[in-house]
């Protein structure tokens, strides 16, 4: 629990020793009985070794003519190696450590004269020091106090962090300097190793469990990227008008840009903003190597995340359960927001029980407890057993036409005929569906109705559709949409779902360089009159689905399945659940080049979508006697404007 005025006060080291010598008196049974079910805050913060040593990577990526090393910052308890016992590890592998921050109040690493770690970023240190973890902050290659290039996700940053694992586990070799020749061994740690980070260091999280490296336990990847081909674009429509070679220059360091421009020339040739699959893409695509994951993975993100989207979710999540991997998640309501900000006690709690059972191998039940956390309302969570949970099948809904023209239905049966709409690059989902009742030349909406009962819709969504356009190229977006009133974390706000107040309260240990004390926040609520839920974007020219693009023919029809990010939502009785098709969503994927007109085929165009009970399930929420819908205005969040820089990490 925090303490609100001053940092946690820990029992004193003459109380821990006396504990320990108790520990050797008890008789076998009684020392079991008596087994820790958490690790305790029994060695002295204050008192910490730190340290900074540099892991060789055998690279050479700016080309200097040896090989590049990392720098890695540690903190450990001193007790711990004073009584010859060995410490496991909480990594968190950065290339934020001094461009841009860590954290919701944008920490930096800060060092003494003689450069050891003085502060080290975020609460892990504080509150994991003192309960018997050694916490590692590596530099990326080519960022801070590091050698080598960034590659953003590519061999030299995933290397950048493994080599460290290796180290800790006696197969690397680290030296004390950046360019001296005393070795260093890690002979203070068991070797066992949990990986974690938000964003781009959960993702550097997600590559290293990727590669099978023996030692890593566990990792906690928070709001991070599987594919990066997925970050810039989703079915060749490009998400940002940028690339990762720009994201390299963002992060690194000057002498990295002098040195690196054989690597940036890499980037820039390699992701061509065509959208098509490139060779570089397919090394930086986890999802593909999941078979190889040891370690278990504790997810987290937010499901209106707009910078790192749920679209890094369903495939990373599904690909670990079918390789075995044991799995956790929290889903929540926030965009690219850490835990600490928005479920702060509940985080640092859960944390703990998940680091003291993954790395220290305490019993303490949490492997047998929900797999799932979801947040249904601000600051309301619900548990499932399973995630999705079990019983949830998708349904095949078919848009047909309704009693008005241009509005149209939702439901099992197939439809007939077509629907036409022409790209407007100035509109949004928004636009879409606060106009859904209203034909207009934007959009295609169906719509079921009112709902007689709550509808939980759960996994990942995918939109089929047989269109014909009418110029060569062309965008598609379809989006499921609750409509109906509700009062949701303000998403598209500029703290994506959270306020930061003045009031600090203390997580660990402090020191007169390092506070464990942040700023509390609170969430950031919006009534709202429709709640987008899932959404999907495609480049029609990809439909042939082989990763390259081509240009279509105007007037001949294609097929294409735009694959919708997965979500857990209940649309309410009396609420309805609308698909909408249309071209450009501004601010979320770029327009094509011409201005298209496209007509749907409405007998060839299905959504399945997976709920909770299935097709019976979605058959009974809309069939029964007639349900009022409510009046409520049908205005939602507006996503943000386009973005064309967008940084992992560079928002809360």
């Amino acid at each position: 629990m925090p303490i609100r005025t001053r940092p946690t006060t820990w029992r004193t080291l003459a109380t821990a020793a006396t504990a320990a010598l108790t520990a050797t008196l008890l008789t076998p049974a009684a020392a079991d009985a008596a087994a820790p079910r958490e690790s305790r805050p029994v060695h002295s913060y204050a008192d910490a070794i730190r340290e900074a040593v540099w892991v060789d990577t055998g690279l050479d990526e700016d080309l200097d003519g040896r090989t590049d090393r990392v720098a890695v910052d540690i903190v450990r308890p001193r007790e711990a190696g004073r009584a010859g016992r060995k410490v496991p590890v909480i990594m968190d592998a950065s290339p934020y450590y001094s461009c841009c921050g860590r954290g919701n109040e944008s920490q930096t690493k800060t060092y003494d004269g003689h450069g050891d770690i003085v502060r080290m970023p975020l609460f892990y240190d504080n509150y994991f020091v003192p309960r018997g973890y050694a916490v590692v902050g590596v530099d990326l290659a080519g960022t801070s106090r590091s050698d080598g290039c960034v590659d953003v996700g590519g061999h030299s940053d995933i290397r950048s962090a493994k080599a460290v694992v290796d180290w800790l586990n006696g197969r690397a070799t680290a030296y004390s300097s950046r360019t001296g020749g005393e070795r260093v061994r890690a002979d203070w740690t068991d070797g066992t190793t949990g990986m974690i980070g938000k964003s781009w260091d959960g993702t550097i999280a997600n590559g290293v469990a990727a590669t099978g490296v023996e030692g890593l336990k566990t990792i906690v990847p928070v709001a991070a990227i599987s594919s990066w081909y997925d970050y810039y674009f989703t079915q060749g429509a490009p998400l940002y008008d940028s690339g990762p070679d720009w994201l390299a220059r963002y992060v690194q360091t000057p002498e990295a840009r002098e040195h690196c421009t054989e690597v940036a020339r890499e980037l820039t040739d390699g992701a061509p903003r065509t959208g098509d699959r490139t060779p570089l893409w397919t090394e930086r695509d986890y999802v593909r190597a999941a078979k190889k994951v040891r370690a278990s993975v504790f997810l987290v993100h937010g499901m209106q995340d707009l910078n790192v989207r749920m679209q890094h979710v369903g495939p990373w999540w599904d690909a670990l359960g079918k390789n075995g991997v044991r799995r956790k998640i929290w889903l929540s309501q926030t965009g690219h927001v850490d835990p600490f900000d928005f479920r702060r006690a509940e985080w640092v709690r859960t944390l703990h029980r998940w680091f003291d059972h993954e790395l220290k191998g305490i019993d303490n039940g949490i492997d047998r407890e929900p797999v799932a956390d979801i947040e249904r309302a601000p600051d309301e969570w619900v548990t499932s057993t399973a995630w999705p949970p079990r019983g949830t099948h998708a349904v095949t809904l078919r848009p047909a036409h309704g009693a008005r023209d241009g509005v149209g239905t939702l439901g099992l049966r197939p439809g007939r005929g077509t629907a036409s709409f022409t790209d407007d690059p100035a509109l949004d989902e928004t636009d879409w569906a606060t106009r859904i009742d209203t034909p207009t030349p934007e959009k295609a909406g169906f719509v079921t109705r009112p709902l007689a009962r709550d509808l939980r819709l759960a996994g990942s969504s995918r939109v089929t559709v047989t269109v014909t356009p009418s110029t060569p190229t062309a965008h598609l977006s379809a989006v499921l949409v609750d409509l109906g009133p509700d009062t949701i974390r303000d998403y598209a706000d500029a703290g994506e779902g959270i306020v930061t107040l003045s009031e600090r309260t203390c997580w660990g240990a402090s020191t007169e360089g390092d506070s464990s004390c942040y700023r509390e926040t609170r969430a950031k609520t919006a009534d709202v009159g429709h709640t987008v839920v899932s959404r999907g974007w495609a480049d029609l020219g990809e439909h042939a689905g082989t990763g390259r693009g081509e240009p279509l023919v105007p007037g001949k029809r294609y097929t294409i399945a735009l694959d919708l990010a997965a979500a857990d939502h209940v649309v309410p009785r009396g609420h309805r659940l609308a698909l909408i098709v249309a071209g450009t969503d501004r601010g979320l994927i770029d327009p094509p080049a011409d201005t298209p007109t496209l007509t749907l085929d409405l007998a060839r165009t299905s959504a399945r979508v997976p709920f909770a009970g299935g097709a019976a399930a979605f058959a009974r929420a809309t069939s029964g006697p007639p349900v009022t819908a409510p009046h409520t205005a049908p205005d939602g969040v507006r996503p943000p404007a386009a973005t064309a820089h967008r940084v992992p990490g560079e928002t809360r």
